[in-house]
Formats: structure tokens, C-alpha cells, sequence
């Protein structure tokens, strides 16, 4: 005789009950034959539904030998059996087992998501099977619109989609009409005759007497097996069936469906889950757009002071008590880095305060001794006029550039150019205007008068040496090996090293790096609210697992392994929070336009950097705080799972 399709051998299965097991199978012996058409008898609490479930490998023997095949199922890790199931086996329930959100096409066409095949390929044939029992004109209507007659075709249909070569009915006309009841008898015997071995359980002697074979069990032990039809079983022989290496990405789509239908059928529980990870991403993107913002402006300010400038100053720092007496910036100073290669210009500046008038008017004025280089040392445009030339400067010329609040100030209703201010007792006319700058460092209070540094030594000052250098390094010259070159040369023509130097393109990192820790510092803040939406994630997700653990048990039936559990979960986490996520990254360029709007000043624009953040720190989140409930989906006993309600 030919080997066995399923093969028990003394096979067991306790339940623990307090302190002692509950035996419900007992050393059961029994051999099924591909093509057979079994009927399991007994009344209710007899142990036949608990053999179903362990023929099916839907749970496990306590003891003895279960072989399928050939093929040991002790040895079997719970994907192998999930390979099992899904190659060889195919459920009906008493209950249906239909998933209620999802059409009649879609219940039949689940079983194949798992085995890998095409979205294509499995809706064609899911149709094909439905129109074989039917259903053809049911394919798009929900469980709930079908008939108990017709959600059991649906779910034979089910049972067929990956082949089906052994048929597990549980009770299968136990909840139909007799009317409904006969068609499904009539479809499982023509199923049988087709070569599909067919394995019923029931308690009813009318639907057992359909089978070919008739096997009594009584408290867990089997009391009969008779065979009614000698006739040689027709049979399917088994072809395992190779996965489809794509099958990962029906599986992501079935996945990300059943999370989607999941949100959309709690929405207020989704938007409160969401409501951390919405805050967190929220204060993370807002914190990082306002922060590159400030940032931007002051480094645009520092820089409209000049790039790659060096001030050289007298003494060791600013504001030196021993800097009045050092005298040793001289024009020969000027004249020897002027000829440095790494020089792009370089001015002189030296200055004072005296009482500037114009007429009847005066005021407070802030004279400044520069060189003709001072405008592009410095980065400074002439709204009107002109800027006094290295002419004007050798000649000692009595001439002046004021900025905007002296010519407001002092010429409030007239040009100023070619009109004579009168710097305490030293005229000079106005040759040009400076054009206005808003500046977080400038003085907004002093007015400035820039003359020749020459006429400013000669006539107001009395003296030749200067307050401080300011040189402009070429472009395409480091500036670092500028400031040491210059450090030499300053030193050698001075004999000591009295003076000291400042590189804007230091204090501009300076700038940079305490406004990136600062941003650092409150993005780790606002992490802390995105780890409290996490766990808040986690939490209703455990709640989902458990409201949903009956819909885990039916995918587990139809062949789905324990990584498609957790798949499943980890891929509503993460959706969760991804759209958590993009609403927070909405409401943040909803503030940065508000921002943008009070702050005109500011280049306040949504930074790339902070949108892809917020897309890794959402998608992290729900890896990370999904992973407990879609482990604690995983492990679940398929029979046990199936059984809640």
C-alpha cells in the first residue's frame, strides 16, 4: 500500500487545568490516504475538533508522531509549519472565519498574498473560483451582505485558492439551512471526486454518512473506523509550489491596506495616537527652520561686515589698558601688506568722537580715518555721491562720506552732497552717502562721518598711527594661512608681537557651532515628546493586537508565517506615525510662514534636512515601539487566536 498523506502515531494532547493535565486526545493511531473523503464523528467534547486542529497543524501533540508526507511536524519551526498550511491545507470553519472589511474577493484571494503570487494572478483566479461555487456576481460584497450559505462558499472558495489539496471542514453545515447545508455537501463530494482529500468534522451521522470513510472518537480515543466505499480514491498529486521572490511586495501592499483600513475604522484612536509623534515632529522641524534661519542672519550680517576679512588690532585683545601706548601701526604698515600676495585690500581705521554742524543743527558724531579701500574692505555701497579716492587721501583732502542717520540728522530736508559739516573746528563737504544696512551688531544710535585717514590724523587727531588694520584676503586664499603670514610680517616690522589679530571667518564658525549645538540641545528636548508619542504608539498597537487577535488566527490558518504577523503591525506602526509625521511637518511650514510673516527680515523657508528628518525619526519611531506588539502578534497560537472572540 502506498505511503500515507497523514500519519499519527500514539498521539496525544494534554491541556493543563490547575495542578493536573486534561487529556482530550489519547495515543490516537490513524493513517489518512491522499483522495480520501473523512468524516470525524463524535459528540461534543470527544477530542475530534482538537485532531482537526493538529492535522491541520494548527496546534501541536503533546506526545507521539505526526507525519505529513513523509515529514515529521515535531521538528517543524512555526514557518515550516506556516508552509504547510499554506501548501497543503485549506480550512473551512463552522463560523466562516471571513474577514469582515475586506470584499469576497479579496477573503478568497488572501491566502496567496502569502504564497507569493501576483496581484494579478490571484484576483483572476479568486474570481474563477467564486464563479465555479456561484459567486460570480458576489465578488465585491463584504461578509455581511452574503447569506450563511454564501460566506461558506466563500470560504471554501478560500480553502481552494492555494491549491488545497487536503480539505479541513470543521462543522461545515453546522451554522447553514439544510437547503445551504446540502449544497455544501454536494460541493466538498465534488471536490473529493476531483482528487482533493477531504477531512470533515461533525457530530451529525446524515452529513458524516456522505463520506467515504467514517472515523468514531470518544473521550479522546477513537472507537470506530470504517470504510464505506472500496473504490479507489481519484487524488492530486502534490506539487510544492516554489514562493515567488516578489511576493514581498504583494505582502507590503496587502500590509499597508490592512493599516489603512485600520486607521480609517478607529480615527479619533488614530489621531490621539498620532498626537505625540505630530507634536514631536512639530517642535523637531520647527526648531531646526527657525534655528537655520537665525543662523543664516546673523552670519549674513557678520559677513555684509566683509568676508574673509582680518582685523589687526593694538595690545592683546580689545579693550587692552596697554593699547593707548602702543603706537607701532604705522602707514608703513599699510604700504608693506598692501604687497602681499594674500591681500585683496587693506584700510587703516582710526577715530574719535567731536560735535559735528550744519547750520543751526548738531550733533553727536563718530569720525572714522579710513583709506579709499575702506568700501571694498568693507563691503560698503554709495547710495549717492561718491566715495573719496587714494587721491583725496594722499593730498589730505578735507572731504566726507556720511551714512544714512547723519544725512537725516543733519540734512533733513536737502542733498547733502557738497554741503560742508563742520567736525569740531575742521570742515569738510560731503562728496558722498553710504547706503542704509539693518544690522543686528551696527550701533543704531551713532552717526558716522568717514574722512581720509590722512586729514583725520593731520587735523583732528594729531597723530600718525592707527587705532586698528583691516585687511580683505583674496579670494581663493585660506584665510588661516593669511593671518598667520600677516602675524609674521607685523612682527618682524615691529620687533615684538603688540598686536593682536581676528579672523571673521573664525568668529563666523564660532557663530555656527553655537547655534548648531544650541539647535542640537533643543532638538533633543523635542526628541523627548517623539519618544512619549512612541509609547503611546506602542500602547494602542498592544490594544489593536488584541482587539485583532481572532483576524492574526485566520491569517495564520491561510498560511501567513510569524515575519508577515509582524510585518503586518510594524507596517500600521510605522504608517501611524509617517502620517503623524507629515502632519507635523505641515503644521511646522504653517509656522515657519507665520514666522516668516513677523520676521521679514529672516529667510525663513522649510530646510530639506529637517522634512527628511522628520521622515527617519517617524519611520524609527515606529519600528522601534512597534516591534513589541507586532512580536506579541507573531507568537501567537494560531488555535488559540482563532478562538477569540
Amino acid at each position: 500500500m502506498s505511503q500515507p498523506l497523514l500519519s499519527l502515531r500514539e498521539v496525544s494532547r494534554r491541556f493543563p487545568a490547575g495542578e493536573q493535565d486534561v487529556t482530550v486526545l489519547d495515543r490516537v493511531s490513524l493513517d489518512i490516504h491522499a483522495g480520501e473523503m473523512v468524516a470525524i464523528i463524535g459528540s461534543s467534547g470527544s477530542g475530534k475538533s482538537t485532531l482537526m486542529n493538529i492535522l491541520g497543524c494548527l496546534d501541536q501533540a503533546s506526545s507521539g508522531n505526526y507525519q505529513i508526507n513523509g515529514e515529521d511536524t515535531a521538528r517543524f519551526e512555526p514557518d515550516a509549519l506556516a508552509r504547510l498550511r499554506r501548501e497543503h491545507f485549506g480550512f473551512i470553519f463552522q463560523r466562516y472565519h471571513l474577514l469582515p472589511h475586506l470584499s469576497a474577493l479579496d477573503n478568497v484571494a488572501m491566502p496567496a498574498v502569502y504564497a507569493g503570487l501576483p496581484l494579478e494572478a490571484r484576483r483572476e483566479r479568486a474570481t474563477q473560483l467564486l464563479q465555479r461555487l456561484g459567486l460570480g456576481d458576489k465578488l465585491h460584497n463584504r461578509p455581511s451582505q452574503l447569506s450563511g450559505g454564501q460566506q461558506q462558499r466563500v470560504s471554501i472558495a478560500r480553502a481552494l485558492m492555494n491549491g488545497g489539496d487536503i480539505i479541513l471542514a470543521d462543522e461545515p453545515t453546522g451554522a447553514l439551512d439544510s437547503r445551504s447545508g446540502e449544497e455544501v455537501m454536494r460541493i466538498l463530494q465534488e471536490l473529493n471526486a476531483a482528487g482533493h482529500t477531504v477531512i470533515l468534522v461533525t457530530h451529525d451521522p446524515q452529513v458524516a454518512a456522505r463520506a467515504r470513510r467514517i472515523i468514531e472518537i470518544h473521550d479522546g480515543r477513537i472507537l470506530r473506523d470504517q470504510h464505506q466505499d472500496a473504490t479507489p480514491p481519484a487524488t492530486i498529486p502534490h506539487q510544492p509550489k516554489q514562493r515567488n521572490p516578489l511576493a514581498m511586495l504583494g505582502q507590503l501592499a496587502e500590509a499597508f491596506k490592512m493599516a489603512l483600513h485600520a486607521m480609517l475604522a478607529n480615527r479619533l484612536r488614530t489621531l490621539l495616537t498620532m498626537l505625540g509623534i505630530i507634536i514631536g515632529i512639530t517642535s523637531v522641524v520647527s526648531i531646526i527652520t527657525i534655528g537655520d534661519a537665525a543662523q543664516n542672519y546673523i552670519l549674513t550680517d557678520l559677513r555684509s561686515y566683509g568676508t574673509n576679512t582680518i582685523d589687526v588690532g593694538r595690545g592683546s585683545d580689545w579693550g587692552d589698558d596697554k593699547a593707548n601706548s602702543i603706537r607701532s601701526l604705522q602707514a608703513g604698515d599699510l604700504t608693506a601688506l598692501a604687497n602681499e600676495p594674500y591681500v585683496d585690500s587693506v584700510t587703516p581705521i582710526t577715530g574719535t568722537g567731536v560735535r559735528g554742524r550744519v547750520g543751526n543743527l548738531d550733533a553727536s558724531i563718530e569720525v572714522s580715518g579710513v583709506s579709499a579701500q575702506y568700501f571694498r574692505v568693507k563691503g560698503k555701497t554709495i547710495a549717492s555721491g561718491l566715495a573719496f579716492n587714494a587721491d583725496d587721501v594722499a593730498r589730505q583732502a578735507q572731504v566726507a562720506v556720511i551714512d544714512e542717520r547723519t544725512r537725516k540728522k543733519l540734512f533733513p530736508n536737502r542733498d547733502p552732497i557738497g554741503e560742508v559739516i563742520l567736525l569740531g573746528h575742521v570742515p569738510v563737504r560731503v562728496v558722498g552717502v553710504m547706503a542704509s544696512r539693518k544690522s543686528m551688531f551696527s550701533d543704531g544710535q551713532s552717526l558716522r562721518v568717514l574722512i581720509p585717514y590722512t586729514t583725520a590724523g593731520s587735523h583732528l587727531l594729531g597723530r600718525s598711527h592707527f587705532d586698528y588694520l583691516t585687511i580683505r584676503v583674496r579670494d581663493g586664499q585660506p584665510p588661516v594661512l593669511a593671518e598667520q603670514a600677516l602675524t609674521r610680517l607685523l612682527t618682524q616690522r615691529h620687533g615684538s608681537k603688540d598686536f593682536f589679530t581676528e579672523n571673521i571667518d573664525v568668529a563666523i564658525r564660532q557663530v555656527t557651532t553655537v547655534s548648531n549645538t544650541l539647535s542640537l540641545l533643543l532638538t533633543l528636548v523635542a526628541v523627548i515628546s517623539l519618544l512619549v508619542g512612541g509609547i503611546g504608539v506602542m500602547n494602542i498597537m498592544l490594544v489593536s493586537v488584541t482587539e485583532r487577535t481572532r483576524e492574526i488566527g485566520i491569517r495564520m490558518a491561510v498560511g501567513a508565517r510569524q515575519q508577515d504577523v509582524m510585518q503586518q503591525f510594524i507596517t500600521e506602526s510605522v504608517l501611524v506615525c509617517l502620517v503623524g509625521g507629515a502632519i507635523g511637518v505641515v503644521l511646522s511650514w504653517g509656522l515657519a510662514t507665520v514666522a516668516g510673516l513677523l520676521l521679514p527680515s529672516w529667510q525663513i523657508g522649510l530646510p530639506g534636512r529637517a522634512v527628511l528628518l522628520a521622515v527617519v525619526c517617524a519611520s524609527l519611531i515606529g519600528l522601534i515601539f512597534g516591534y513589541l506588539p507586532a512580536r506579541r502578534a507573531a507568537r501567537l497560537n494560531p488555535i488559540d487566536a482563532l478562538a477569540r472572540e
